[in-house]
Order: structure tokens, then C-alpha cells, then sequence
């Protein structure tokens, strides 16, 4: 992608996330993101379709550099190792503002539902319940929703603890429950 693009994309959801912070989704304006960004209103049409559109984007974005936080040497890692847990929590550390303005709004309806998600598709093939599917779900719901959950304080709380040691703490709750893979 030619650089000029990529800076325009870059400073048009740089603008958002401002605008974000400031305001609701609702009342955010195409020309505030514009003039915030310093480009011209089509510019942003050029890349997005409307403010919807550019949310979304935004999530699709940061979401998929904490996926990519999961990969190490090439190799990724399962969502539910350790390593690739302390790997999340520095990756929301570095990008703390972005995840912040994300659970902090009326969007965080979206944000939530968007990382549960990725959290279920790493967790459920990981899980071994030998019983019944029922119990496999709750399990998979159970530590998804903690997760996020413990995630969401530690954003709320501003990461109270270093991401090793939140992890730690996570890691033990998560064995706790009767899963054989963990």
C-alpha cells in the first residue's frame, strides 16, 4: 500500500479515537474526524463508508494485533498458553489508550463481543471435558467471560498490576477450573 495512504488511513482513525474518548459515537461528526485528522471529508469516504464503517475498522485493526501477539517465531500459539496470555496483556499495555477508549464508551457492546470472540476461538478445541457438551459450553463461557472480564478491570483500574503478574493470578484461576487440557 502506497505511504501516503496508509498516513491518511493511520491519521483518520488516530482522529477517531480521539474524537472517541471526547464524545459518543453518535455525536462524532465526519467533518470532526476530517478536520482532527487533517484531511479532506472525501478522504475519509475514500477508506470508509461512514463512522460505522471506520469503528469497525478500528476494532478489525487492534483486534488483529492481538492476535497477532499470539504468534512467536512464526508459529502461532494457542490463545490459552500462558505465554500468549502475557503476550495480550503487554499488547494492551502498549496500546492501553485504544482499548480503553473501546470499553469506555457505548461501543464496549461491540469491543466485548468482539473479543469474546477471539478468546472463544482459541479456548474451544483447547478444552477436554470428557462429559456431557453442556458442561464443555458453560466451562468455555465461564472462562471467556472471566477473562474478558479480569481483562476489562484491568483496563477500568488503569493495569494495577504488571501484565506478568495479572497473568499469573489468571493462569491459576483458570486451572482451577476442572478442564483437562488446561
Amino acid at each position: 500500500m502506497d505511504r501516503r495512504i496508509q498516513k491518511s488511513k493511520q491519521a483518520i482513525m488516530d482522529a477517531f479515537m480521539i474524537l472517541i474518548l471526547e464524545k459518543d459515537l453518535e455525536s462524532i461528526t465526519i467533518g470532526e474526524i476530517a478536520e482532527k485528522a487533517n484531511v479532506n471529508r472525501g478522504t475519509i469516504y475514500l477508506h470508509f463508508t461512514d463512522k460505522y464503517d471506520l469503528r469497525d475498522k478500528c476494532l478489525d485493526y487492534y483486534l488483529t494485533q492481538l492476535t497477532k501477539a499470539c504468534i512467536q517465531d512464526h508459529k502461532v500459539e494457542q490463545i490459552t498458553s500462558k505465554s500468549s496470555l502475557i503476550r495480550i496483556f503487554e499488547h494492551i499495555e502498549v496500546n492501553y489508550e485504544f482499548y480503553f477508549s473501546m470499553l469506555s464508551t457505548k461501543e464496549s457492546t461491540v469491543f466485548r463481543k468482539r473479543m469474546k470472540e477471539i478468546f472463544k476461538e482459541g479456548l474451544i478445541n483447547r478444552i477436554d471435558l470428557s462429559e456431557q457438551k453442556a458442561n464443555k459450553e458453560i466451562s468455555v463461557e465461564f472462562l471467556i467471560s472471566a477473562g474478558v472480564g479480569v481483562l476489562e478491570w484491568w483496563i477500568y483500574n488503569s493495569k494495577p498490576y504488571p501484565a506478568p503478574i495479572i497473568v499469573e493470578q489468571l493462569w491459576r484461576l483458570f486451572n482451577s477450573v476442572e478442564c483437562n487440557s488446561f
